[in-house]
């Protein structure tokens, strides 16, 4: 057992996995010199004032945020807040997955979603429950562009349900309707 800083003894693993996810969050922050895509403040303000109606929009329903571009950045920045991006990250990956044409591409791809985001333990591990992994695992053995998908169902899902209507709600967002 290490020992972490609270009084609480915790496994090596823990603390190794939750100093992982602390350094992974300071290497996606810009102005620590690390580029992600992610636009910088004045640049969702300049989209903020292009796509005005667009932003009243992502309030009728998920599918509409998702459909838009700055949608799913903006839902992307309010979910680092949350430390909860790898939802939207797996979803993501999916769509762009469900692309691939070529079996030896896509037999790549799924190992590396799979690892990535759907193991047990894996670093950015998705909330799935354990019947939905199992079925996943299984489904890597015949990879086809469907062997995600009830994944990403659950995951789209819980964003949904959940953190979408917190963003909603969250100033950032109020603050892109009042601009609108």
């Amino acid at each position: 057992m290490c020992r972490g800083l609270a009084t609480l003894p915790i496994t090596c693993l823990e603390r190794a996995k939750d100093l992982k996810s602390r350094l992974g969050i300071l290497l996606h922050k810009p102005e620590l010199g690390h580029r992600t895509g992610t636009p910088s403040k004045l640049q969702l303000g300049s989209r903020r004032r292009d796509s005005s109606q667009e932003v009243l929009e992502w309030r009728e329903s998920f599918d509409q945020l998702l459909k838009s571009k700055s949608g799913v950045t903006a839902f992307h920045t309010f979910l680092k807040t949350e430390f909860s991006e790898e939802n939207l990250d797996f979803w993501l990956a999916c769509e762009d997955f469900k692309k691939t044409r070529s079996k030896t591409k896509l037999a790549s791809k799924a190992n590396r979603i799979f690892e990535e985001f759907v193991q047990s333990e894996a670093p950015r591990e998705v909330n799935i429950d354990h019947e939905t992994r199992e079925i996943t695992r299984k489904n890597l053995s015949g990879a086809t562009s469907a062997c995600f998908n009830e994944a990403q169902a659950k995951t789209r899902t819980l964003m949904e349900k959940d953190s979408y209507p917190r963003f909603l709600k969250s100033a950032s967002y109020q603050d892109m309707t009042k601009q609108a």
